[in-house]
């Protein structure tokens, strides 16, 4: 990937909502997603993004996605799913009952604005669990051949209660 990063769409939560979604791919152009000092409203939540189709969250399952788990506090793990309803363990496993706790992770978008091919993702986060810091880094397939727009954001249950969204276009 070449060098500078275009910001498309952004949002900063500060009240608790349900979901999260960033609009705006329009080229070709590799994208990248970014979720900052990210706060689940409940303890141990995972993190979950889909494509949007006109800026609605596609729900269908066609999503599959491949982790490596690893952990601070113990054996690394290995994470996997097929035909699902979105990408999960995004951010994984929040713990934020403690104070200062938050998740980060970012996400490379590709072939979203293709019609004819699959869009993809890379993944790394970081996340502070209950017993030390968890990281991942992983990838997956919405394995639909369409244009998507954006991306949405929500966890497995919960609000998000705080945190900094943003996506780029890298040129």
């Amino acid at each position: 990937m070449a060098g500078q990063l275009i910001q498309v769409a952004t949002e900063t939560v500060t009240s608790a909502v349900a979901s999260v979604t960033l609009t705006g791919i329009d080229s070709d152009d590799v994208y990248m997603f970014t979720a900052n000092n990210v706060v689940c409203s409940e303890s141990v939540r995972d993190g979950r993004l889909r494509v949007t189709k006109s800026g609605t969250a596609d729900t269908t399952s066609n999503y599959d996605s491949s982790a490596k788990n690893l952990k601070s506090y113990g054996t690394f793990g290995d994470y996997s799913q097929t035909n699902s309803t979105y990408w999960n363990r995004v951010i994984a496993n929040f713990q934020v009952t403690t104070s200062g706790v938050s998740g980060n992770a970012i996400i490379y978008l590709y072939n979203f604005n293709s019609s004819s091919e699959y869009s993809f993702v890379t993944l790394d986060d970081a996340t502070m669990y209950s017993s030390g810091l968890l990281g991942q880094q992983g990838g997956g397939i919405h394995t639909v051949g369409s244009a998507s727009d954006g991306v949405n954001w929500h966890f497995s249950s919960g609000n998000i209660t705080s945190g900094t969204f943003t996506l780029y276009r890298v040129v």
